[in-house]
């Protein structure tokens, strides 16, 4: 997997990476349903979104746990560079913010994520590079 930048304040964190790929692929790979499914692991079916501001999206992610449904919705979508959304939670709503611009024929990507609930920075920066990493491996097999 790329290597990526990580800086943390005590309500937030940033993760920067580079993705070998043009933000043409990047930006389908994100946004489209099927693709989602897959990075994302969710189960087959349960995706909806429509990557548009104010558009809700959900999902049911599949988990050695068992199955955690997903949702949320779209605050903000600046078509192939910026999308801000929503995870609902029973504290208040966890804020994603994904930009991406192309250098070179690969895709800079900074992820940001706001700190809410029990969990500790740690923790949240955990799930969101394994989110990312599986992303990476996914968008692989589409470049």
């Amino acid at each position: 997997m790329a290597q990526q930048t990580v800086t943390t304040t005590d309500n937030d964190f940033t993760i920067t990476r580079t993705l070998p790929a043009p933000l043409a692929t990047v930006w389908a790979t994100w946004t489209d349903p099927v693709h989602f499914q897959q990075w994302f692991h969710a189960k087959p079916g349960s995706v909806e979104l429509e990557v548009r501001a104010g558009a809700p999206w959900k999902a049911v992610l599949e988990t050695p746990a068992g199955e955690m449904p997903m949702s949320g919705a779209y605050r903000e979508v600046v078509e192939g560079q910026k999308i801000v959304w929503t995870i609902d939670t029973p504290d208040e709503p966890v804020v994603m913010t994904a930009t991406f611009s192309e250098r070179d024929g690969q895709t800079l990507a900074t992820y940001h994520q706001n700190l809410v609930g029990p969990y500790s920075c740690d923790q949240a920066v955990a799930g969101a590079t394994q989110i990312l990493d599986s992303f990476e491996q996914h968008l692989g097999t589409v470049s």
